[in-house]
């Protein structure tokens, strides 16, 4: 694609990143003389429908809650403006890596890391907290660390403005892994949803790995329902308990029962450590990844910075994201960068990325988009050649039914659709495995389609226990 020569004022340098939504830029303000970054968004994205106002709404408000925000914690955000065909954010320029990117490095943080890593990120929610702005989607990925041990919280996106009436405050919004039980079922929230994610970060690093996983369904039931293991007592985290109670309390089912402030969690984390705070990450730490060669931005994908990602034609991740991110938003920039790192070929590619599509109607729309477009060979039979096998429409959510992947069907156009009478009927069915929440996930499975089996497939994967996942599939094959 061409790329302009300048944004406004500020004159373009160097493409730092590039997916399905638009183009990160290194930029030069002439006025102050600094480099920024230069977030764009193509304005053709709202062309009138829905979704497109949703993303261009969520771009302005990324800008406009950022910056109400002036701490060296949060990433700046100086300008807002369009020009041609972009709208553009100038921010900060920031070099370093993500908490994602040392996660999934397994890179063992110290308690005197976690320690600096809980205070300087709580410093920059209380921040934000006491100037009305709850983030709404803290986790790793918006987490920056520079080459300094400073960390940055990123991407105001989603952020929630108090009186500016740009989200609802009790909207189901965010990353699925990071979000308190109130966001699942659509109460009321305030900044302890922020706190909760918080706990859930720090619990990643003390533990080595989430408190609860899962697909979308089956997190929203842990989440509601289940007490995490201790981090400590995660296998292989090989921690003392010191952090346990904190982080139990920061993640408690209920925001009453959480921290009131970020301020009160942060004095918890210190009083738990016993030790002196550093204001920095440790060296030994910074220099266990290789900084990238962009700035670590988050939300967006900086293809060859590291891993096996030089491997890669940007153009083709590009695609790839586009059109994963049909099927699961945002998050598709970290999936591709994520399967890339781990894939040496497009057929392994984009059947790890067809994994993270847990919808058999959509994951097939997916598949069909990437044969059409020539990425691959995709298989629909039973084929053991692994551009047959791996692309097999059955999937994660058929087998949850006991078939194998040779006997189980593809969601055909003439497949059963089910009635809004079969649709209360089985909230009913779920409602006496997992409780009142069945509610909120027959709702959920019902808006991502009505195909009778599909649908079915996204409730049985709400329920843990084997036996009851069987007696519950036994009543809901008999719906009609």
């Amino acid at each position: 694609m061409n790329h302009p020569e300048r944004l406004g004022k500020y004159q373009i340098t160097e493409v730092l990143g590039q997916g399905a939504m638009g183009v990160v830029y290194k930029g030069y303000d002439p006025d102050i003389r600094r480099v920024v970054a230069l977030k764009t968004i193509r304005r053709q994205l709202d062309d009138g429908s829905e979704s497109g106002a949703t993303i261009a709404a969520r771009f302005r408000n990324e800008a406009q809650a950022a910056g109400r925000l002036l701490h060296p914690g949060i990433v700046g955000v100086y300008d807002f403006g369009e020009d041609q065909s972009v709208a553009y954010i100038a921010m900060e320029y920031v070099e370093g890596n993500t908490l994602a990117h040392y996660l999934t490095s397994q890179v063992r943080f110290t308690d005197d890391d976690i320690l600096s890593v809980a205070t300087q990120l709580l410093d920059a929610l209380e921040h934000a907290h006491d100037r009305g702005v709850w983030h709404r989607d803290v986790k790793p990925a918006n987490l920056i660390m520079t080459r300094a041990g400073k960390l940055k919280v990123a991407d105001f996106g989603i952020a929630r403005v108090d009186a500016a009436g740009l989200t609802q405050a009790n909207s189901i919004i965010g990353t699925p892994m990071y979000m308190a039980p109130e966001q699942f079922v659509g109460s009321a929230i305030d900044a302890r949803v922020d706190l909760y994610a918080a706990g859930v970060v720090l619990y990643q690093l003390i533990a080595g790995r989430a408190p609860f996983v899962g697909t979308p369904e089956a997190l929203m039931y842990k989440v509601v329902h289940e007490v995490a293991v201790p981090p400590s007592l995660v296998e292989g985290a090989n921690r003392t308990d010191r952090f346990d109670a904190v982080i139990g309390t920061a993640m408690a089912k209920h925001p009453d029962r959480r921290f009131a402030s970020a301020a009160a969690f942060r004095q918890a984390m210190i009083a738990a450590a016993n030790a002196p705070v550093s204001p920095t990450v440790s060296d030994e730490t910074i220099v266990a990844l290789p900084l990238r060669s962009k700035p670590a931005l988050a939300g967006v994908p900086t293809s060859g910075t590291g891993g096996s990602l030089t491997q890669w034609d940007k153009s083709v991740l590009a695609e790839a994201e586009q059109s994963l991110a049909r099927h699961v938003g945002p998050l598709a920039s970290v999936l591709v960068r994520r399967a890339a790192k781990e894939c040496s070929d497009l057929p392994s590619l984009y059947a790890k990325l067809a994994e993270q599509v847990t919808n058999p109607a959509a994951r097939s729309a997916f598949i069909d988009h990437a044969a059409k477009a020539g990425r691959t060979t995709v298989g629909r039979g039973t084929g053991t050649g692994a551009g047959a096998s791996v692309f097999s429409t059955a999937g994660r959510g058929a087998t949850a039914f006991g078939a194998s992947a040779g006997a189980a069907q593809t969601v055909a156009a003439d497949a059963v659709r089910l009635s809004d009478a079969a649709v209360e009927q089985a909230q009913k069915l779920l409602a006496a495995h997992v409780g009142p929440i069945a509610r909120v996930m027959v709702k959920k499975a019902a808006e991502r389609t009505r195909f009778r089996e599909p649908f079915i497939a996204m409730l049985a994967e709400a329920v843990s226990d084997p036996a009851a996942r069987q007696k519950l599939l036994a009543e809901l094959a008999k719906l009609a």
